[in-house]
């Protein structure tokens, strides 16, 4: 619910308020977006089998399952890494960043992440159905994740395998890579701003993305690193990987936009204007009544 009711209140303040559709706020809504998306596909279905014991799912569900909450995870990992970009050109090319961070660019780069990881994740989920399953049928994770189905496979999944690799790649390994890679930047030209106070204006601007970061990657990295040493007892995955996927977004429109001093100016007038609007309107209806 406080999921649902942060990224709601953030997507309608961004929508409302017209100095707010800036390229950053346009990433900061595609990232609310899909958190609250993100989250109606996965929590539902999560309380429905845990609160009610429906552990059974149709096989094409499933896939549709796993397809949505994988898209949407992509799809946070990757705006997460485009806010990173942003960041970058705000503090090392300062001067450049309106002629750089423009509308158009940004809308290019969001829809480009968007075609480009519901072709991957589609096709991941779409070679499963290459695989025959003839002995167990259940599936040990919280929700119809893609390893634990194509290992119940019979015949030959290796194919799914290397799908496998290529999206944990693509959707973890690089983006954190490209967003260390682009703090390295930013850290040497932090270090070069003499004044204390500009400097510590800079850190603030991207502390609370590096927060987000680490409350996304740190469990999904943890995860996978501890599979390839050793075997995961599947309560300690299906823990880790259930705060991966459920503490962002609640947690993302709290640290990243409602704490900010432009975002709460911006709920500040729309609280006035509306309370403006009813006084005027409760004040014509008197009048009204009045004159009749």
């Amino acid at each position: 619910m406080m999921t649902v009711l942060g990224n709601g209140l953030l997507l309608s303040v961004i929508y409302l308020v017209k100095t707010l559709t800036t390229p950053k706020y346009m990433i900061v809504f595609n990232l609310a977006l899909i958190d609250l998306c993100g989250s109606t596909a996965l929590i539902p279905n999560l309380l429905d089998t845990f609160l009610f014991d429906r552990r059974y799912i149709v096989y094409e569900a499933c896939l549709s399952y796993m397809f949505f909450v994988w898209f949407f995870l992509g799809l946070q990992s990757w705006t997460l890494v485009i806010m990173a970009y942003d960041r970058f050109i705000a503090i090392c090319f300062p001067l450049r960043y309106h002629s750089i961070v423009t509308k158009p660019a940004i809308a290019a780069v969001l829809l480009f992440m968007w075609v480009f990881l519901l072709s991957l994740i589609a096709c991941m989920a779409g070679f499963l159905d290459r695989l025959s399953f003839c002995g167990s049928v259940v599936v040990q994770s919280f929700f119809c994740d893609h390893g634990p189905i194509y290992r119940l496979a019979c015949n030959d999944a290796s194919f799914s395998y290397v799908i496998a690799k290529v999206v944990i790649t693509l959707i973890i390994c690089l983006p954190l890579l490209l967003i260390f890679l682009t703090y390295i930047y930013i850290v040497k030209a932090v270090r070069k701003i003499a004044s204390g106070e500009e400097r510590a204006k800079a850190v603030k601007t991207f502390t609370s993305h590096l927060t987000l970061v680490s409350i996304f990657f740190l469990p999904l990295l943890g995860t996978n690193i501890a599979a390839q040493i050793y075997p995961l007892p599947p309560n300690i995955r299906i823990f880790d990987s259930t705060l991966t996927h459920t503490i962002p977004p609640l947690l993302n429109p709290i640290i990243y936009s409602l704490k900010t001093e432009e975002v709460l100016n911006s709920i500040k007038k729309l609280y006035k204007r509306n309370r403006l609007s009813r006084i005027t309107f409760s004040k014509k209806v008197t009048s009204l009544s009045q004159l009749y």
